[in-house]
């Protein structure tokens, strides 16, 4: 309760970035969720572009998943983990967002980036911002980085040094006060993208 109000629990789910085999920024994704499941005002998950199905490009009827669809339409914000290939996005992260629009006007977002290289993927979070900033979705300002992601988790996905189970909450605490405030404004403040 608060001020009389109930309130109930923020749909914030993590989604993952590539469809590869040999991935292993699903490890951090996977992490990311599991941190986001401590705070007891969140639901997350992890969503896995691999169980999904975006036939075309762009957000005509033809290139959507309906249950993607449903998913960005109950969701209060966001949280991307994406790896870093050719100092961009993957391509399967780009068809899934661009899949939807609607859904994703007035909600934050968060990065998280992976590479095998030392810089963690910021080339791919910045290939973001802007296509993001379109749909849009707002971008928080704490960024997460899994540079070396390789030696960042075993082979069962295990995070090998827990510092970053630190990192990752701060990123979390941030992207929650973000959707806190923008839930607010979308369920009381007029807009033309939105009921009031």
């Amino acid at each position: 309760m608060n001020g009389g109000h109930i309130i109930s629990k923020l749909y914030i789910p993590v989604l993952a970035g590539t469809t590869r085999e040999q991935r292993k920024s699903i490890h951090a994704a996977r992490l990311v969720a599991e941190v986001g499941a401590t705070f007891e005002d969140v639901e997350t998950e992890v969503i896995d572009p691999k169980d999904f199905h975006f036939p075309g490009d762009g957000n005509d009827p033809e290139g959507q998943d309906p249950r993607y669809s449903a998913l960005t339409e109950r969701a209060d914000g966001f949280f991307i983990v994406t790896p870093e290939y050719n100092h961009s996005m993957p391509g399967s992260l780009k068809r899934m967002l661009d899949s939807e629009l609607k859904n994703y006007i007035h909600k934050p977002v968060a990065f998280a980036g992976a590479s095998s290289g030392q810089w963690g993927g910021v080339r791919a979070i910045e290939s973001l911002v802007s296509p993001v900033r379109e749909m849009g979705l707002v971008a928080t300002f704490t960024d997460m980085q899994f540079p070396n992601v390789q030696d960042l988790f075993d082979d069962e996905g295990h995070l090998l040094n827990e510092n970053y189970r630190e990192y990752v909450k701060a990123a979390w605490i941030e992207l929650i006060w973000m959707t806190k405030v923008m839930q607010y404004g979308r369920e009381n403040i007029t807009s033309k993208h939105h009921a009031d």
